[in-house]
């Protein structure tokens, strides 16, 4: 094993032992109860399916059959499941909550939910936000493919989404492209203009938010000349298209420029301008499909790197 795979591994059985420690799952049972963490894991699925057989159980769960056997029999024997013969197939048995069964999940429910709010009150908002979108990060890259993803939503921004649009650029831009803090100042610079310069008539920003986390963001600003600053007649400019990498594949970098489009129609824009890089193609796939057409493109120096700068447009004529 080489140093540096040696580091990371170190560095994964660093976090495991960490996060075990600190979500308490080496006490072999749940504080004020007398089921093991086991046992509260299955009146956990019980509770939130209406039924299901030990093999799907011990294959969702990666379960040693013999194990979860033993574990549905102390269920039983507490009456706190039942079985039932399939209908459908006579060899299957139906498991399920009893009465008692809910009875008993419930102040675990309630534990489990206010262990979690403590968790989380003991940082701050910036705080609580990252650590969503560290474990969303975590359950995407080593997690099975979800059936259905998690809906996400379009926001207004709010206090600390500015700050964050900054930081994200800067991170994401740096790890995807090498691109220096210098890019990270441009997207600082430009958040501050919307910001001192914001009509609500003309302008807007959008922040996509999935499960409690910022996951991407728009903004669409009244297009202006880059030398004295002035107004362009009815011509809007679509800047910081961003997704993060854990909620691409969504849809909501198309669904964030469509926003830009039914805005800038509303406020009667006859065009939508917007300058983008070559390399970024991703985003470009997401114009060209919204109907933009590139209108211009030149090499620069920028970033720390040798680019080739592009501008695109969409007539809303």
């Amino acid at each position: 094993m080489n140093a540096e795979i040696e580091s990371r591994t170190t560095a994964v059985r660093r976090f495991n032992r960490f996060y075990t420690r600190r979500i308490g799952v080496l006490h072999e049972r749940l504080a004020d109860t007398r089921f093991s963490l086991a046992e509260s894991r299955l009146l956990w699925e019980f509770a939130h399916r209406n039924k299901t057989t030990a093999a799907e159980l011990a294959r969702e769960l990666d379960l040693d059959p013999g194990y979860l056997s033993r574990l549905l029999q102390r269920l039983k024997a507490g009456k706190l499941i039942r079985a039932e013969r399939s209908s459908e197939d006579a060899r299957h048995l139906h498991l399920s909550l009893t009465a008692a069964g809910k009875r008993a999940f419930a102040p675990l429910d309630r534990r489990s939910e206010a262990d979690v709010a403590a968790l989380l009150a003991a940082l701050d908002e910036a705080g609580q936000r990252s650590l969503l979108a560290a474990m969303a990060s975590i359950e995407t890259l080593l997690g099975e493919s979800r059936r259905e993803p998690l809906p996400w939503l379009l926001r207004p921004p709010q206090s600390g989404d500015i700050g964050w649009v900054v930081e994200r650029h800067g991170v994401l831009y740096a790890q995807e492209y090498g691109w220096d803090v210098r890019f990270e100042a441009l997207v600082a610079r430009i958040a501050a203009d919307f910001v001192d310069r914001f009509d609500a008539r003309r302008e807007a920003c959008w922040i996509a938010e999935r499960d409690g986390a910022n996951v991407g963001c728009v903004f669409l600003v009244q297009a202006r000349d880059e030398a004295s600053g002035a107004a362009i007649d009815k011509t809007a400019q679509l800047r910081m298209l961003l997704v993060e990498p854990a909620a691409r594949g969504l849809g909501i970098g198309a669904r964030l420029v469509a926003e830009c489009e039914r805005f800038a129609r509303a406020q009667g824009y006859r065009r939508i301008v917007l300058w983008t890089n070559s390399v970024l193609s991703a985003a470009r796939d997401i114009y060209a499909k919204a109907g933009y057409a590139l209108t211009k493109s030149e090499p620069h120096q920028s970033f720390g790197y040798r680019l080739v700068g592009e501008t695109w447009e969409l007539k809303l004529g």
